[in-house]
């Protein structure tokens, strides 16, 4: 399993990591506990040893299927995990519904101190290898989010620091304030717009990783879910914009596209897709999600891909020639 470094953190992990939004069920229809954990047990078995969770995924499901599948092999796992969204506190600044719970961004030192030990006991262990805040909000000064993280590390409960959904500002403002490892963001082939902002480069120039997710665009670049797919009303694709048909149907004219060099490697689209997406200048890490063993195997096995330079190209000149532009599927705009 190919490796990379966790910025300057002097922590090595696989360039795939497991992410685990989807099995904490919220948003995704549900979850399969024991499905779950032979998923991370079978990427852990080929090699993967960087596995991504976070409180808000099923509000502590995920922590904690989690921390069951890592019981027995907890000295072999690098575990990140978040902190800064809430659902069972209104205090912070509200950031959305969806119906059942409301959700508010909350970075002030005693609520991810909060956070922080909650989450120790959800995943059965006494400290976070990469702890990262999740959203920023506009109330608590990242001096003081980056006081009380660096506290954490000097009691010896983090290891490393992240921070995810930021802008470059918001990230020199953290770095002005520590040492900041990594930045976790949505990066695709279809989603690039870190890289034209200006973030990955940044990141690359000062040797942060990129931790970057659905790099499978929550399953659209896998080539299992044409324009025909019905999701579930309990399913974050359902009626999302980004998932509607039109966009499935351009997504499918690019995939046409890259077809002929999956077969010609005899790889899946989805392995043809992560290993492109490990090329990319700037993006060190990879975080794919899985809710069987199938399709952890799958993920893991791109890891060992190795493309060519001029593969590498081709296929970079056809997502650029496409362009795809769709929805955020978050609400706001690409």
């Amino acid at each position: 399993m190919k490796t990379r470094p966790l910025g300057q953190s002097g922590i090595e992990t696989s360039i795939i990591g497991v992410g685990t939004w989807a099995i904490g069920g919220w948003s995704w229809g549900g979850t399969d506990e024991g499905a779950s954990i032979r998923a991370i047990h079978a990427s852990f078995d080929r090699g993967i040893n960087l596995i991504d969770t976070a409180p808000i995924y099923g509000q502590g499901v995920s922590e904690e299927i989690v921390g069951k599948a890592l019981v027995d092999r907890r000295d072999k796992a690098i575990l990140a995990t978040k902190c800064g969204l809430r659902w069972d506190s209104e205090d912070g600044e509200f950031s959305f519904t969806d119906g059942t719970i409301k959700v508010y961004r909350n970075n002030a030192p005693d609520a991810i101190r909060e956070e922080l030990e909650r989450s120790l006991k959800r995943l059965q262990t006494d400290v976070i290898d990469l702890y990262q805040t999740h959203w920023q909000e506009s109330i608590t000064p990242y001096e003081d989010t980056m006081a009380e993280l660096l506290k954490m590390k000097q009691e010896g409960k983090i290891r490393a620091i992240g921070v995810s959904n930021v802008s470059t500002d918001i990230l020199g403002a953290y770095r002005d304030a520590g040492l900041v490892d990594s930045i976790q963001e949505k990066f695709s082939m279809v989603d690039m717009r870190h890289v034209e902002n200006g973030l990955i480069p940044y990141a690359k120039e000062h040797n942060v990783a990129v931790l970057a997710y659905s790099p499978l665009d929550m399953g659209l670049l896998t080539g299992k879910i044409g324009p025909e797919r019905q999701f579930p009303e309990d399913d974050i694709r359902h009626g999302n914009p980004r998932f509607s048909v039109e966009s499935r149907e351009k997504v499918a004219v690019l995939l046409a596209d890259l077809q002929p060099f999956a077969e010609e490697l005899g790889l899946t689209m989805t392995q043809l897709v992560i290993a492109w997406s490990a090329t990319y200048p700037g993006v060190t890490h990879l975080l794919c999600g899985a809710r069987n063993a199938q399709q952890a195997e799958e993920n893991a096995e791109a890891a060992s891909i190795d493309l060519d330079s001029g593969v590498v190209g081709k296929i970079t000149a056809i997502v650029e020639q496409h362009a795809v532009s769709l929805p955020d599927p978050f609400g706001g705009e690409d």
